[in-house]
């Protein structure tokens, strides 16, 4: 009785209601089309009283209109609105897709007929059972015998049994459409929502677009960053020495102009990726820009750079963002001056990197999203990557396999 006095009370359990009272409103057309091919088929000649004369029976025989209706009509969308606001149930939107696929148009179709199906069957048994119930309560209160088809029932004491049964009766009914409800909430989220596939899809999706922002940020973590610390060294050198030195002050000063140029080169680069359909597009600097990166720190640097033209644009580009967060680090956080060393041995690209520590300076160069982003990049082509302190400085060592090595992976 308490879960009786609990789904009375529920406001769910009456949306649910209007749910199946929707669902046979929705099959009130199929049923008098039935009715219409009914009447036709009484009325021909030779044609007794066949048994598609039976309500049950028409209604079995409309179930496979419903169905292909579900399969060709634009429900889905309606039945999703209907089911979350009805039956309380938290439904996911399917994905968007220029055409509609056929397992989504079945999942569909099984989801109308069964909502038209149970949404029918408990309409007719509310509009039978309820005058039902209504009659049988009141026969203890009625003058006379009653007929019913060819019987003939008592009223008055000899019809106590009315009460109860009418009890009974809408107690079952209560039950009937409570289960019904029940039934289409449980069923709409599997076959309204997103199937298996379509999950795999936007976790698929999803993870690219993921991938693709991640890849965004290094980017612009590595260049503009790098860009704004040489600024910032450069700007602080020239302050320093404009009164004294004007000519280092002004090499300074276009340093940071170079600097400036290349970090908006590289923004506009990734504003490009993030425009949609833009088509034209800077190329990413390679390890053919590495002298560029190299003069533009504006920092004594000690190169040793062995024939880089065998690397694959892949690696070279990767290496390149390797080098310029490597030297962003050096240039922040270390002094002068600073070894970089590159080369191809056994088919593998070295990168060497080392700087002395400046003096009070505390705590890890790169200790941000560099060092992450720097070991992505190396594990992402199957390499090797570390860093950490080294004779009394910092050093970045990292050795990624090229494909023809067999190591590489993409």
């Amino acid at each position: 009785m308490n879960a009786v006095a609990a789904a009375l009370r529920s406001a769910v359990t009456y949306r649910r209601w209007a749910c199946l009272v929707l669902g046979g409103a929705l099959l009130m057309p199929y049923m008098m089309a039935g009715e219409v091919v009914t009447a036709l088929w009484r009325s021909s000649p030779g044609v007794g009283d066949p048994l598609l004369s039976v309500q049950p029976l028409i209604f079995l025989a409309v179930l496979p209109l419903v169905a292909a209706s579900g399969l060709f009509l634009p429900v889905r969308v309606f039945e999703i609105v209907a089911a979350r606001a009805l039956l309380g149930v938290s439904v996911e939107a399917p994905p968007p897709r220029a055409r509609r696929t056929w397992a989504e148009r079945l999942r569909t179709a099984a989801w109308f007929t069964a909502h038209l199906a149970v949404g029918g069957v408990s309409s007719g048994l509310a509009l039978a059972l309820v005058p039902f119930a209504i009659w049988a309560a009141a026969l203890p209160v009625v003058d006379g015998p009653v007929r019913v088809g060819d019987l003939t029932m008592e009223t008055g004491w000899a019809a106590a049994w009315g009460p109860p049964l009418a009890v009974l009766t809408l107690v079952a009914l209560f039950g009937a459409l409570t289960g019904a409800g029940a039934l289409l909430a449980e069923l709409a989220p599997a076959l309204l929502g997103p199937s298996p596939d379509d999950r795999l899809a936007a976790a698929e999706a999803n993870a690219r677009r993921l991938a693709a922002r991640n890849r965004l940020a290094r980017e612009l973590h590595d260049s503009v960053g790098h860009a704004l610390s040489v600024v910032t060294v450069q700007a602080a050198a020239a302050g320093r020495v404009l009164d004294r030195d004007p000519e280092t002050a002004r090499a300074a000063l276009r340093a940071i102009e170079e600097s400036a140029r290349s970090a908006l080169g590289e923004l506009d680069h990734v504003i490009g990726v993030l425009r949609e359909g833009a088509s034209r597009r800077e190329p990413e600097p390679t390890l053919r820009d590495l002298d560029r990166l190299l003069d533009s720190s504006g920092a004594r640097i000690i190169r040793k750079i062995g024939d880089l033209s065998g690397v694959p644009p892949v690696v070279s580009r990767e290496a390149y963002r390797m080098v310029q967060e490597a030297l962003t680090n050096a240039l922040r956080y270390g002094a002068a001056p600073i070894e970089v060393s590159l080369a191809v041995r056994d088919e593998t690209l070295e990168l060497d990197l080392r700087n002395a520590t400046r003096p009070g300076r505390a705590g890890r160069p790169g200790a941000g999203r560099g060092l992450a982003g720097m070991r992505e990049r190396a594990d992402l082509l199957g390499g090797e990557f570390e860093a950490g302190p080294a004779d009394g400085g910092w050093r970045v060592r990292a050795s990624l396999p090229l494909p023809s090595a067999g190591g590489w992976r993409s």
